[in-house]
């Protein structure tokens, strides 16, 4: 099991931007699917973006952060990197960094990763 931490949250106004950064131990990082989660109180754990452990090219990211939200890795430095532009409101949440051994043609939920972040708050004002 992979060790992550994220950093990189804050507070920021509609359209602005911020870059999540989620730190991993383990010499094995490149063999996980890795992934960015966010939850808002009271509603459930969503998927925000997800990049495969063979590819860095093979990415999925939720409709609502299509065009806006970037996730990359860099496998040689047990990163894993979520930018964030022309942030809104509605993307508030407190954002997890995930890891997992799964990838599927359906979207990928929370039971398709095994080790999880602390979280990092990210809120956006109007």
């Amino acid at each position: 099991q992979v060790q992550l931490e994220e950093s990189g949250g804050g507070y920021v106004q509609a359209g602005g931007s911020l870059r999540l950064s989620c730190a991993a131990s383990g010499r094995t990082f490149s063999t996980y699917t890795m992934g960015w989660f966010r939850q808002a109180p009271g509603k459930e754990r969503e998927i925000v973006a997800a990049a495969a452990s063979w590819s860095g090219d093979i990415i999925r990211y939720a409709d609502s952060v299509k065009g806006r939200f970037t996730i990359s890795r860099d496998n040689a430095k047990n990163t894993v990197y979520l930018q964030m532009n022309s942030l809104k409101p509605e993307d508030t949440a407190v954002y997890y960094c995930a890891a997992g051994r799964r990838w599927s043609a359906s979207p990928l939920k929370v039971p398709d990763f095994s080790s999880w972040g602390q979280g990092t708050q990210v809120t956006v004002s109007s």
